[in-house]
């Protein structure tokens, strides 16, 4: 039992911030590499409702179990792509927060895979799994329960 339960949120909230999920979800961004993103900042950000989550999206996807245990330290490994590296490194960077303008250095590498459409996407995916998780943390859901729609 959470500190807030789903009845005691108001709809609209979660009405409204699904409608941005869709609107996410409409850009030519992959699922997959969505998906990576968000357990990445879920993991980052210690939410274990959105690890969970996006754990078993994932595997609804057909992601490995080889890759889904190593993106604690991405890093460390060859397994993921030039292009998720960058993603990657993009989102930790955005949810680690600074006072400063993101580096060059972050953003650049972006440009060789994206168009400047898909990085705004991408940047407000970013924005709303953080907002996603830090709601999450508040309300203490339970973690290890949700279900993929559609999954067997």
């Amino acid at each position: 039992m959470g500190r807030i339960s789903y009845q005691d949120v108001p709809s609209a909230m979660f009405e409204k911030l699904r409608d941005l999920e869709t609107f996410i979800a409409q850009s030519s961004l992959s699922e997959q590499l969505l998906e990576l993103m968000r357990l990445r900042v879920s993991q980052l950000n210690l939410c274990a409702y959105c690890v969970d989550m996006h754990h078993k999206e994932l595997k609804h996807l057909g992601e490995s179990d080889l890759r889904l245990s190593m993106l604690c330290v991405w890093r460390e490994t060859s397994l993921f792509s030039e292009k998720e590296q960058v993603v990657l490194t993009f989102a930790e960077t955005l949810s680690k927060g600074t006072r400063k303008n993101l580096p060059d250095a972050v953003y650049d590498p972006l440009t060789s895979f994206f168009s400047k459409e898909e990085i705004c996407y991408l940047t407000l995916a970013v924005a709303q799994i953080n907002t996603w998780n830090k709601l999450m943390k508040t309300f203490q859901f339970e973690s290890g329960k949700y279900q993929v729609e559609g999954a067997v």
